[in-house]
């Protein structure tokens, strides 16, 4: 964080200055985690500029194969753009201008979002931006901007995403590696990758709060309440008997990360032990009746270490996409400060924490070690340490 805050603080004083920071997020802050990159990233910068934080215009429009998620979709954008200019803490402020995603959506608004977005940097004091780009979507906003220097954010491969159009993410992301003054990576590979690619850039891995992790992880006494219910639950159907091994995954259910297949090939090996997944779900309603899955849904980031805590073993059963492969989570930080033992597929930038992970590939292996992670002493402190 410091290396990046010190970078900007040197281009703003030895060349044109910037005045604020315009972030085209990759998310929505009313609604997903508050540990992205950028989130954590932008709140830290705005305790030295004026950062508008733009809400994802999104890569995509929502599929009506499943009426549910696209219902609740549509309903998180409406709430969203009903908000206008928040101001959150310190200089961070937050703003959803209207946009349509898709090659025609944006055909269709991009003509008034650049006015709308200045419109409201103007409001919190921002007139000669410096333009952070996450979402690929915001390609367009640099002519529309002016900004003084425009940074892309590089840590996910965004036209990886299965449901967005490749061609299209494609060419913006191309554009915006040409133009962008700095391009940030979080994965040391893919920055290698595409060295050659960009004019300049820099690593900047994930962060975590560690303090607020390792407490969770030492207070055994302070479960969330769903947890302790299903405690009680387990007692009343089997009394007098332990309750299982509880097997944890805190993140989003979504097809382009998370491998379905795998995971329910798991559970149904191990169905002695209790899996508890914690977060959003864009999957098909039906696609888990296991008896001994739990599934608890989207939970406030600031309850995320006690969840983590609460589980003897925690899991990350990636599938093998390309947007898998180009990751570097915050999860594995979270769990590893938070002190348990962690079982996950293989990806790169695992590189440097392979020493605190079990590895495997497919389900009988998976099951294979999270029973003898389960059953094994975790050195916490180590990991804590690494982290």
């Amino acid at each position: 964080m410091k290396k990046t805050q010190n970078l900007l603080r040197d281009i703003s004083l030895t060349s044109a200055p910037f005045d604020g920071i315009i972030c085209i997020g990759g998310e929505d802050w009313w609604y997903h985690n508050r540990g992205h990159f950028d989130f954590q990233i932008m709140r830290r910068l705005a305790k030295t500029w004026p950062v508008l934080f733009i809400n994802s215009l999104g890569v995509r429009v929502p599929s009506l194969s499943d009426k549910r998620v696209f219902a609740q979709k549509i309903a998180r954008k409406i709430q969203s753009l009903g908000r206008g200019i928040n101001h959150v803490e310190n200089g961070f402020w937050v703003y959803s201008p209207f946009s349509v995603p898709g090659q025609t959506g944006q055909s269709l608004s991009n003509w008034a979002l650049g006015a709308q977005i200045k419109f409201a940097a103007r409001r919190i004091g921002i007139k000669n931006p410096l333009l952070w780009v996450h979402c690929p979507a915001g390609a367009g906003l640099i002519d529309q901007l002016s900004p003084r220097f425009t940074v892309l954010q590089r840590t996910d491969r965004f036209e990886a995403f299965p449901e967005g159009d490749p061609d299209l993410l494609g060419r913006q992301i191309s554009f915006l590696k040409d133009k962008a003054d700095l391009v940030i990576y979080a994965a040391p590979h893919l920055m290698n990758e595409e060295r050659d690619q960009v004019r300049s850039s820099l690593l900047v891995t994930h962060g975590v709060d560690i303090e607020t992790f390792v407490k969770a992880g030492n207070d055994g006494s302070a479960k969330p309440d769903d947890i302790k219910a299903l405690e009680r639950a387990w007692l009343r159907e089997h009394p007098g008997r332990a309750r299982p091994k509880r097997i944890g995954f805190i993140g989003g259910l979504d097809a382009h990360t998370f491998d379905p297949e795998l995971f329910l090939k798991v559970a149904a090996e191990l169905d002695d032990f209790q899996f508890v997944l914690v977060g959003g779900s864009s999957l098909p309603e039906d696609w888990c009746t296991l008896s001994n899955v739990k599934m608890l849904g989207r939970k406030p980031y600031d309850e995320i270490a006690a969840y983590m805590a609460a589980m003897d073993v925690l899991i990350m059963p990636w599938n093998q996409s390309e947007w898998i492969k180009a990751c570097n989570p915050i999860k594995l930080k979270e769990y590893l400060a938070v002190g348990r033992p962690v079982v996950t597929r293989d990806f790169a930038a695992l590189e440097p924490w392979r020493a605190f992970v079990s590895i495997a590939e497919d389900a009988p292996n998976f099951s294979r070690a999270i029973a003898n992670a389960a059953q094994s002493p975790f050195d916490a402190t180590r990991a804590r340490d690494a982290v």
